[in-house]
């Protein structure tokens, strides 16, 4: 027995409803991941044209072009549409609107948009980019939605913002992508003419003359030759003038506008000023100095007559075959070579030599090779000698020529190098030692015994006498260490004195110390040593030289 239709009593418990589950808000569309609303998704997850509103998004042709996403396969791919908006200018009397043309960039890889305004010259309008790369929502009221490809067409209206864009063309690129999608394109419109430009435009066009001067192009030369400067060294002979003297000087040749300048080599304590200058910076003709003339006498054209009122509405003939103008010559690259003789100003001057750079400078482009110098530089007189006064016996000649070089004496400068070298803090190893013996006809100063201190550090010389037992002499130091002259030199003289040197002692030398004459007999072990050791300071102990001597001696004259 069927139950009656009452609330719980029936089998099918869901009365008018078969599907609880949620709606579908995310999907896929041309593989990226994406909200696609209420809309209903076609086959591969794509929302059918026709049913439900307009896409969100831009929908492609399926089967054509790539299969991957859409921010892969049109990366870098821009759809270009030229537009222009009109606006209102209610505060000028000029004009009372503004035609402004512009771009309109489509990324096809997420559906952004940018406008940029091309800048035009002193437009005095804040032009460049409009509207940054974004998503432009359509106007009210579907501000929920966003502008897609299939929005755009040739010869229509497009609203971002409120604003009004209207599209007349666009480029080759976009027109073959709009037609593979199927789009109907609109014939191109033209652009109308923006009122204040066109005034604007034939103000200048009145500006210009209808019969400009020549104009001469010197661009190609700056940007082939900017910064390539020609140095040359000059000589000027100026002894002829009073107190004149002969100058050495420095000329800059420029090749990207043909100019020079000149410096003068000022030497130390010459007696002359130091200027910038000798010459500025500019164009050096060959014939001057060129007499002054009034403003205006020289120029390149000349008016001949004039018809009607002077200004507008005047007419006026030129000469076109400049019978005026004054011809006037400059020094060039090619006038310049070393042996010539240049005009600077009415001072003739004399190119020497030149640097590197020029030689190949004028080796590639006038295949010269001889860059032989000129010699400029006459002989210098020999200096006379300074008179120095003789020495007068208080303190040492050194001190005293000191005090006659200037007039705050300095103390005499020692040979630093040498002292550190040689002087180790006073060790016996920097001495050199010899046994010495009086050369006298004394009987009892022939048997006395001498030590010979030589210290090379300053080359100073000590006498010590060892006592002997009985000798009836009492043993000590017998010359104080100093330097010792050589004999035959004047007390009181201008030269300076010669003094013994470490060279000058050796193993059988005869010394006059201080009229006391010695003669060398022996030394000991470590004076030997250093000097075999140092041979090149020590000729007389050079090995070498004594066999090559020994062996130049005849065997007559080794037997006797």
């Amino acid at each position: 027995m069927a139950l009656p239709m009452l609330p719980g009593n029936s089998v099918k418990r869901n009365l008018g409803k078969d599907k609880f589950h949620k709606s579908q808000h995310f999907d896929y569309s041309n593989g990226v991941a994406m909200m696609v609303g209420s809309e209903k998704p076609g086959i591969g997850g794509e929302l059918l044209l026709g049913q439900g509103t307009r896409p969100k998004y831009s929908l492609f042709p399926k089967g054509e072009g790539s299969n991957a996403p859409a921010w892969v396969a049109f990366d870098k791919q821009v759809l270009c549409f030229e537009a222009y908006f009109q606006e209102a200018v209610p505060q000028r009397r000029e004009e009372k609107y503004r035609v402004r043309k512009c771009k309109i960039y489509f990324y096809l890889e997420d559906d952004t948009i940018q406008v940029v305004e091309p800048e035009l010259k002193n437009s005095g309008i804040p032009q460049g980019t409009l509207i940054r790369r974004h998503r432009i929502p359509l106007p009210a009221p579907k501000d929920d939605c966003f502008y897609n490809v299939h929005h755009f067409n040739i010869n229509q209206e497009i609203v971002f913002y409120n604003r009004t864009f209207m599209i007349t063309d666009c480029d080759p690129f976009t027109r073959n992508f709009l037609i593979k999608m199927g789009v109907r394109l609109i014939p191109p419109a033209s652009t109308p003419a923006d009122p204040y430009s066109t005034h604007r435009q034939e103000m200048e066009e009145n500006m210009k003359p209808l019969r400009p001067y020549e104009r001469i192009d010197t661009l190609k030369q700056f940007l082939e030759h900017d910064r390539k400067v020609l140095r040359f060294y000059c000589y000027w002979d100026d002894t002829e003038r009073m107190f004149g003297d002969p100058r050495e000087l420095i000329l800059h040749y420029f090749l990207a506008d043909d100019t020079m300048e000149i410096y003068e080599v000022v030497l130390p304590n010459s007696g002359r000023d130091a200027v910038p200058k000798f010459l500025h910076r500019g164009k050096l003709p060959k014939h001057a100095p060129i007499p002054k003339r009034q403003p205006g006498e020289i120029t390149d054209r000349t008016v001949l007559n004039v018809f009607g009122p002077v200004g507008q509405g005047g007419r006026y003939i030129l000469d076109s075959l400049k019978t005026g103008a004054v011809e006037e010559e400059f020094y060039k690259d090619c006038d310049l070579t070393i042996g010539g003789v240049i005009n600077v100003w009415g001072r003739r001057m004399l190119i020497c030599d030149c640097d590197n750079f020029t030689k190949e400078y004028y080796r590639s482009k006038y295949g010269i090779e001889d860059f032989t110098p000129v010699s400029y530089q006459a002989s210098l007189p020999p200096k006379a000698a300074r008179q120095v006064p003789p020495y007068t016996g208080f303190g040492s000649e050194e001190d005293s020529l000191c005090s006659c070089q200037g007039l705050l004496p300095k103390p005499p400068q020692k040979d630093f190098k040498k002292l550190m070298e040689k002087d180790r803090q006073g060790l016996v190893s920097n001495v050199l030692r010899f046994v010495a013996k009086m050369l006298t006809d004394s009987p009892v100063d022939k048997e006395r015994v001498f030590i010979i201190y030589v210290y090379l550090s300053d080359d100073t010389i000590a006498v010590f006498e060892p006592p002997q037992r009985n000798s009836g002499v009492i043993g000590g130091k017998f010359l104080k260490r100093g330097r010792v002259k050589k004999p035959g030199q004047e007390l009181f003289k201008s030269e300076m004195s010669e003094y013994f040197t470490a060279q000058d002692l050796y193993v059988g030398a005869r010394l006059d110390l201080n009229n006391s004459a010695f003669q060398l007999l022996d030394a000991d072990e470590f004076t030997f040593s250093y000097m075999e050791q140092h041979a090149e300071e020590f000729p007389k102990a050079n090995i070498g030289t004594i066999i090559s001597k020994v062996k130049s001696i005849s065997e007559e004259e080794q037997k006797k």
